[in-house]
């Protein structure tokens, strides 16, 4: 699913500090860390949880922090970007057969995203809490926004101009509706807000196929 709906570049500025390990063990300590920061930030937010948090869901010191991140903020944005891919992971398992846009659409304004126990989009996750923090956590947002937006249009006509309107105006009804589901507490309500989201995402979207 990130291919459509995070079509951005992954190489990102950040190096890892030296250390007595091998690359292999490095990266998958690396990895550790970014899924337990992915799923704790998405789920509770960015001032609900600390590094000792992080850490010890990732069964680390705090210690070994500093050998992968110089900052939280930086962890945050790392995270943003590892929510995308593990989105794509389980809502686009399979990279040689694209999903159809309509399943996409259903996949991401369903309850079982709103739960967020497998996949968290974060520019839904995140959203309130984005505008509060550094320019490096922003413009990492902001990129993988960007790609979702550009994947959508891909999936429209890209040869029509107006394909990058209707996939802005889909990207909109995509992640407010469910931002605002996830916001709410009426169960009911949240699922028919859903519906209508969906609905109105895939008139949108047939009509300028």
């Amino acid at each position: 699913m990130i291919n459509l709906l995070y079509d951005f570049p992954l190489n990102l500025p950040w190096s890892e500090r030296d250390m007595p390990w091998s690359p292999e063990h490095k990266q998958q300590t690396r990895e550790r860390i970014l899924d337990s920061a992915a799923r704790l930030f998405a789920l509770n937010g960015y001032d609900k949880v600390g590094i000792n948090d992080v850490m010890a869901d990732a069964g680390l010191t705090r210690g070994a922090f500093y050998a992968h991140f110089s900052s939280k903020t930086q962890l945050y944005a790392e995270a943003i970007v590892t929510s995308a891919l593990q989105g794509r992971a389980m809502l686009h398992p399979d990279e040689n057969q694209p999903p159809q846009l309509e399943a996409l659409i259903n996949g991401y304004l369903s309850l079982e995203h709103r739960q967020g126990e497998q996949v968290r989009c974060p520019l839904a996750f995140l959203t309130t809490d984005i505008s509060q923090r550094e320019e490096q956590v922003r413009d990492t947002y902001t990129r993988v926004f960007k790609g979702f937006v550009n994947a959508l249009q891909q999936h429209l006509n890209p040869e029509d101009a107006a394909s990058e309107q209707q996939a802005l105006r889909t990207a909109v009804v995509m992640i407010g509706g469910m931002a605002i589901a996830r916001a709410i507490n009426d169960e009911e309500l949240a699922g028919s807000l859903l519906e209508v989201c969906r609905e109105a995402a895939l008139v949108g979207a047939s009509s300028n196929a």
